[in-house]
């Protein structure tokens, strides 16, 4: 009888266990390369799986490649930093939720030899001015993501984007983008999180840091399903709910502590953490 029993509560422990998968288990994450490249997502991800039963496909894109994901109804939930893009949207009625997650900020960096003089610089439009004047070298992402945004922002605050020699884009991610700048001497615009996460391979450091123009925010948004696009709205609203939530905030606070000794990410939806 003890071995007819037991069998019968495996069984039922294994309808249970069923019972609590979710029916669909793929959530496609369309997000920032800073959120990949810092290594944030490979230790939130799996947590999140561990708690949900959910498989997370990143995608890593700019945010403005992202939002366009979000449009096509081919990512179920976006994680981007690009705020006036997001903002559009959401009133382009895209979006079903947008909250905010989490805050680090932007710096620029250059060569140790700073040919432009920007070093301890408060202001970071002086420093793109003072980059203009001598005409250094400034590589740019030049693809529509949430840094460049904000870089065109800043360039556009001193008269406008250069269309110079020495203003080159690659068109490419935060990571390679910084490789050429290193490589060629030049300054960038990045993400604190994804230079520190790089700089033991980079001929770079930060120059100019600090400010309201330089802050990053990063919103979670939850993509509203269009006419025959059939998106994991469970899923997504399980994620965005688990990057609020007061044990993943507290992660996103830790995280960076043990290597860099400093954070790499400020969570917004928890105040004491």
């Amino acid at each position: 009888m003890k071995p007819v029993i037991g069998l019968l509560l495996s069984v039922l422990a294994a309808l249970l266990l069923a019972g609590c998968e979710p029916a669909n288990k793929l959530v496609i994450l369309a997000t920032t390369t800073s959120t990949d490249n810092s290594g944030l997502l490979d230790e939130l991800v799996p947590l999140f799986h561990d708690q949900t039963g959910y498989e997370v496909k990143v995608v890593a894109v700019g945010s403005g490649a992202a939002l366009r994901m979000g449009e096509r109804g081919d990512a179920d939930v976006l994680l981007a930093h690009s705020p006036a893009a997001e903002e559009e949207f959401m009133a382009g009625g895209y979006g079903r939720s947008r909250r905010r997650v989490m805050h680090n900020d932007f710096v620029i960096v250059g060569p140790r030899s700073d040919p432009a003089g920007v070093g301890g610089t408060a202001d970071a439009t002086a420093a793109l001015a003072a980059v203009a004047a001598t005409e250094s070298l400034f590589v740019s992402r030049g693809d529509d993501s949430g840094t460049h945004a904000r870089e065109r922002a800043l360039w556009e605050a001193i008269g406008g984007i250069p269309v110079n020699g020495w203003h080159q884009e690659t068109g490419q991610g935060m990571g390679a983008t910084l490789t050429v700048a290193s490589q060629k001497a030049g300054y960038a615009l990045t993400d604190r999180a994804t230079f520190l996460a790089l700089a033991g391979t980079l001929d770079l450091e930060i120059l100019v840091e600090g400010g309201a123009r330089l802050l990053n925010v990063y919103h979670v948004i939850e993509v509203v399903a269009g006419d025959g696009v059939r998106l994991n709205e469970k899923g997504a609203a399980a994620f965005s709910d688990f990057l609020l939530q007061e044990t993943t905030q507290r992660r996103i606070a830790a995280f960076g502590l043990g290597e860099y000794h400093q954070p790499l990410f400020f969570p917004d939806a928890c105040p004491d953490c």
